[in-house]
C-alpha cells in the first residue's frame, strides 16, 4: 500500500508540514478509511495553537500527553480501505461518515454511552492523530456510519458541527416555554444550527452576528431576524421586539462578550446553551440567577447515539445544506489562516 500523507501539527504555534509514513495496519476491530473530505474547524485552530484561553491573560495547557508530529482533523468521511481481522469484512469498499468522539470503552462515561464525556478518550484529530491525510485508522468499526445518499461533504461535517448544533438544540427542547430561539454566532456551526433548527423546532428563529455577511447568509437560509450585537442598546431593542427576551439561546462563540450578550438577550426564566470556544472569562452577579430565573448549560459534542440519529435525520432529506467550500489537503494551512483572520463564511471541506 502506498505510504500515509499527512498535513502534520510538527511544532505547536507553528504552521503545518507534509509528512509521509507508513499506511498502519488496522488490528483487531480497527478500520483503515480512505479519507475523501475532511472539515476544517475552529477548535484545530486552539489545538495548533497548544493552548485554550481562559481569559485575564491565562492559558489552558492543552499540549500534555500529545505526541508530535500530529494530524488534526475530525470531520471525516471515506472509504473503508481495510479492516482488522477482529472486524465484519463486508465493510471493506464501503462509503463511510467517522464518528470521532471516541473514549476509552471502560469508564462511567463510556459504559453508559456517553463518550463524548471521557478523560481518557480518543478523540480523532484531538487527541489521536485524524482526517488531515489520506487515511485515518479508527479504533473500531461501530463509529463508522452509512450516509448514502447524502453528499459526502455533508456526511463529514455532520460528525462535528452537525451533532454539536444537535445535542445543543436538543437541550433546549424539553424547555416550557418555547416562543422564540436565538442562535449566538453564525460560523460553521451556527449555520448548521439554523438548518437543524428549522427542522427540530416551530417556532421563530433568530441569528446574532458581528458580520454582515453572516447575517445576510442567515436571512436568506431562513432565520426570521438577524441582529448585531455591537449595535446602539439593542439588548433593549431585543426585549422590546420579543417581548421579554429569548427562551431559548445557543451561544456557539463561546467568549465574553457573545456570553453577555446571551445573558443580556435571554428571558426570565429561559435557557442558555454555551458550546463556543472563543474563550475568554466570564462573570456574571449572583443575583441575576434568581432574579432571571436563568439555566445555564455547557455542552461541545455528542454522543455515538446522538450522531446515529441525526444521521438518520439528514439521510431523510429534511436538513438544508450549508454553505461548503472543497480544497486541497494541501492548502489546509492556507485555509488555517482564513479562518483564523475570519475570512471563512461556512465550512471548508479537504478534499484529497
Amino acid at each position: 500500500m502506498a505510504p500515509m500523507k499527512r498535513q502534520s501539527l510538527v511544532k505547536f504555534d507553528a504552521p503545518l508540514c507534509q509528512t509521509i509514513v507508513d499506511t498502519p495496519k488496522p488490528q483487531g476491530r480497527e478500520a483503515l478509511v480512505r479519507i475523501e473530505r475532511c472539515g476544517l474547524c475552529h477548535s484545530d485552530l486552539h489545538i495548533q495553537d497548544g493552548y485554550m484561553d481562559l481569559g485575564n491573560s491565562k492559558r489552558l495547557d492543552i499540549t500534555r500527553g500529545m505526541t508530535l508530529p500530529f494530524t488534526l482533523g475530525h470531520e471525516i468521511a471515506g472509504v473503508v480501505d481495510d479492516v482488522g481481522p477482529g472486524a465484519p469484512k463486508n465493510i471493506v469498499g464501503q462509503k463511510k461518515a467517522v464518528f470521532p468522539w471516541i473514549g476509552c470503552g471502560q469508564c462511567r462515561d463510556c459504559l453508559a454511552g456517553d463518550e463524548n464525556l471521557c478523560a481518557k478518550n480518543r478523540f480523532l484529530g484531538v487527541s489521536i492523530d485524524g482526517g488531515f491525510a489520506t487515511h485515518v485508522l479508527v479504533p473500531d468499526t461501530k463509529y463508522l456510519l452509512d450516509y448514502d445518499p447524502l453528499p459526502v461533504n455533508m456526511a463529514a461535517t455532520l460528525m462535528c458541527s452537525g451533532i454539536t448544533a444537535y445535542g445543543a438544540l436538543k437541550r433546549l427542547a424539553d424547555r416550557p416555554r418555547q416562543r422564540n430561539l436565538l442562535l449566538i454566532g453564525f460560523g460553521g456551526v451556527g449555520m448548521m444550527g439554523l438548518a437543524l433548527a428549522q427542522t427540530m423546532f416551530q417556532q421563530k428563529i433568530s441569528v446574532a452576528d458581528l458580520s454582515i455577511a453572516a447575517r445576510e447568509t442567515a436571512l436568506r437560509n431562513g432565520a426570521a431576524v438577524a441582529y448585531d450585537p455591537s449595535e446602539i442598546e439593542i439588548a433593549k431593542r431585543i426585549i422590546k421586539e420579543n417581548d421579554g427576551g429569548f427562551d431559548a439561546v445557543i451561544d456557539f462563540a463561546g467568549n465574553e462578550k457573545s456570553m453577555n450578550f446571551a445573558v443580556a438577550a435571554v428571558a426570565r426564566g429561559g435557557k442558555i446553551v454555551v458550546s463556543g470556544l472563543m474563550g475568554g472569562n466570564f462573570n456574571l452577579p449572583m443575583v441575576h440567577w434568581s432574579y432571571k430565573r436563568m439555566t445555564i448549560e455547557g455542552f461541545m459534542v455528542g454522543t455515538l447515539a446522538e450522531a446515529q440519529e441525526l444521521m438518520a435525520l439528514a439521510r431523510s432529506g429534511r436538513i438544508k445544506p450549508i454553505a461548503m467550500r472543497e480544497e486541497p489537503m494541501g492548502d489546509a494551512q492556507k485555509w488555517m489562516e482564513q479562518l483564523r483572520a475570519g475570512k471563512v463564511l461556512g465550512r471548508v471541506m479537504f478534499k484529497n
